[in-house]
């Protein structure tokens, strides 16, 4: 067996303290992780909190209302055209909502 020379030494050497600095990353990056401030909850869509305004109200609310009410009890503000779009293809799916007047809208459960 060939003794180790020079180069082969630092070679070794080398190779050693470059896996030693991956290691050291790897636990700096795994401490970062655990004190890292715990992410905020995932925000509610426009049509979550209608659905929650219209479940809390028991009852039609008029899309002027749920605006009001979306700006107070969750400080969202709703434009009033995109909404009543949403609202109306929604309606025209027949799965969670239902227009009772013009411009009013219902949950389709509570019909039944």
């Amino acid at each position: 067996m060939n003794p180790l020379n020079k180069d082969d030494i630092i070679e070794v050497l080398e190779n050693t303290a470059l896996a030693q600095l991956r290691a050291l990353r790897a636990l700096r990056r795994s401490e970062h992780r655990k004190t890292s401030p715990p992410a905020e909850p995932k925000r509610k869509s426009n049509m979550d909190v209608v659905y929650d305004i219209l479940l809390t109200a028991k009852g039609p609310l008029h899309i002027n209302d749920i605006i009001q009410r979306a700006k107070k009890e969750y400080q969202r503000q709703l434009r009033r055209e995109s909404l009543v779009s949403a609202l109306t293809k929604k309606v025209l799916d027949r799965n969670v909502f239902t227009r009772t007047a013009p411009n009013t809208f219902d949950l389709l459960k509570r019909l039944s």
